[in-house]
């Protein structure tokens, strides 16, 4: 069963301090800071990861997999995803770092940028097929996704209904594995090696299909350390188990999936403020003959997520570097999966978590209330309340989670109201 409102962002309450750096960062305002401590609202919650990245306090933990995961199957796949590559200095070769992933622990590996190769070529008769969808947007962030799902519901229409690359490699790898070993496939492990925490969302709660065939996420920062020393020892006689090639090493980086769909009328943005500009322009019809769009929450794509270990402009160059003499692509669906087991079997629908009310009277009733709080408020959005803005803090009152007296102007002017009632009361 899929859990509904899962969040891989989670809060060390002894960590924290009470600050309210996160609740100004958060994109979708699912942070409070009440008692003085964070709270994180799970349905609010994306799982972009800005909270752990901007936490002074390291109070906001990433949630995934130990790579003691490992030892819970008989038999492993690894699936790195291509902002893998960015991570190392000097790499001429991927055969190097899939082979050196076999000798900290793994049995076999399958390219997520293979898997990304499959969806490259699929996008492209999609978007081909079905102008009236135009401009399709790309389903490859979680972040995004879910984004659009709370809080852009006229845009769900334009979502790209195949899997994502991961997806696809899970499956293709499990029936691999399961077609090698002739073990039955729930004794076999298919490990994402994640440069987000929003895959693990992802996994616990997957788009557009029941369950997700990946068992377990870990973090590419884990791994990192494990893989440099094995990396030297095959630098010079790694195996050969590349199957992606330029097309697919490129969904690494912002603008790369796009590219791959070898269109001109395309848009690529990265940075979840960026992310939010673009959809609240596409929701207001300003962007006009665009076929596709590409969103990554993460600054850079992929190689900008929290579980990575370079700055991800430098990975974006060492990967640019890495694919420069590679062939176009290695992977294409009519080799690897029949095109209809590519796309979503479920349905992907609105969930309207910000919503005030119960019905319409209920909503339009609470949003009056709301507006006459906000005008009690000085509008300055200090945070001071433990909301990010006046306008949140208004909502939570209504929601029942707040109280007005939370806003220290209005406090302060309670409390000299009192003072001089007091002052009355002294002078009679």
């Amino acid at each position: 069963m899929n859990e509904k409102f899962f969040t891989s962002v989670k809060l060390d309450a002894e960590l924290c301090k009470g600050c309210i750096n996160c609740i100004k960062r958060c994109p979708t305002q699912a942070i409070r800071v009440r008692n003085g401590k964070a709270e994180i609202t799970n349905e609010f919650c994306i799982d972009c990861g800005e909270c752990i990245r901007i936490c002074p306090h390291h109070a906001k933990l990433p949630s995934y997999d130990k790579l003691e995961v490992l030892n819970d199957y008989e038999y492993t796949v690894a699936l790195p995803a291509p902002s893998l590559y960015g991570q190392f200095n000097n790499l001429d070769d991927v055969n190097i770092v899939l082979t050196a992933l076999k000798r900290v622990g793994f049995d076999d590996v399958y390219e997520v940028s293979g898997a990304a190769e499959l969806v490259s070529e699929l996008s492209r008769e999609y978007v081909k097929k079905h102008p009236e969808k135009h401009p399709v947007i790309s389903t490859a962030c979680p972040s995004v996704t879910r984004l659009i799902r709370v809080r852009f519901p006229n845009l769900i229409e334009h979502l790209l209904p195949i899997k994502p690359p991961v997806e696809l490699a899970a499956e293709l790898a499990r029936e691999r594995a399961v077609r090698k070993t002739g073990l039955p496939p729930e004794k076999i492990g298919i490990i994402f090696l994640s440069p987000c925490p929003s895959k693990v969302t992802a996994m616990k709660s997957p788009l557009g299909t029941e369950k997700s065939n990946i068992d377990a996420v870990c973090a590419i920062k884990d791994i990192y350390t494990r893989l440099l020393p094995e990396m030297k020892a095959v630098a010079d006689n790694p195996e050969e188990l590349r199957i992606s090639g330029k097309i697919g090493i490129s969904w690494g980086t912002s603008g790369g999936e796009a590219s791959g769909l070898l269109v001109e009328n395309y848009l690529a943005a990265d940075g979840i403020e960026n992310v939010i500009r673009v959809l609240e322009d596409l929701e207001d019809e300003k962007l006009d003959n665009l076929e596709f769009i590409e969103l990554n929450s993460c600054n850079g794509g992929c190689v900008g997520g929290v579980l990575t270990v370079e700055n991800p402009y430098l990975a974006m160059v060492k990967l640019k570097r890495l694919r420069k003499y590679m062939t176009v692509a290695k992977s294409h669906v009519e080799e690897c999966i029949a095109e209809e087991d590519a796309y979503w079997t479920e349905e992907v629908t609105y969930e309207p978590v910000f919503k005030l009310g119960t019905d319409m009277k209920d909503s339009i009733a609470r949003m009056k209330r709301v507006e006459e709080l906000c005008a009690q408020f000085p509008g300055l959005d200090c945070g001071s309340c433990g909301a990010p803005t006046c306008k949140a803090l208004a909502e939570d009152i209504v929601r029942g989670k707040a109280r007005e007296h939370d806003c220290i102007h209005v406090l302060k002017k309670y409390i000299h109201h009192l003072s001089d009632e007091f002052s009355k009361l002294d002078g009679e």
